[in-house]
């Protein structure tokens, strides 16, 4: 489900982190893959949102994982997705000059990894 902003400054705070997000989250599916019995592939999407999934697969079992839930699992804090209130931006991800804070980011990134790994078990 596409995420509702509660004001502007919530809108741009998420087209900063989006972006850089998404690099470290695939980089992060990337290693984690490496190290997994689990392989891996992409799939394009048209809904809910354009984007990718990806699939992945050991033995009989296939999960899908949506690559947009992911993120905003990064960007916001609690993050569901069938969530219809506003997302709140989780802001400990932007520095106190307003850029990405790099090292925060790629910490929460590493954690959603994990967790998408761990719950495969």
């Amino acid at each position: 489900m596409k995420p509702k902003f509660k004001n502007t400054l919530a809108w741009e705070q998420a087209q900063l982190l989006m972006q850089p997000a998404y690099i470290r989250l695939m980089d992060n599916l990337r290693k984690e893959l490496e190290q997994s019995v689990w392989e891996g592939s992409y799939q394009e999407v048209e809904t809910p949102l354009p984007g990718h999934q990806m699939l992945l697969t050991y033995q009989e079992r296939s999960v899908t994982v949506d690559i947009w839930t992911l993120c905003f699992q990064v960007c916001f804090l609690d993050y569901h997705p069938n969530q219809t209130t506003n997302v709140e931006i989780d802001t400990s991800l932007i520095d106190e000059t307003g850029d990405v804070d790099w090292q925060r980011l790629e910490t929460k990134t590493q954690n959603v990894v994990r967790q998408v790994f761990a719950n495969l078990l």
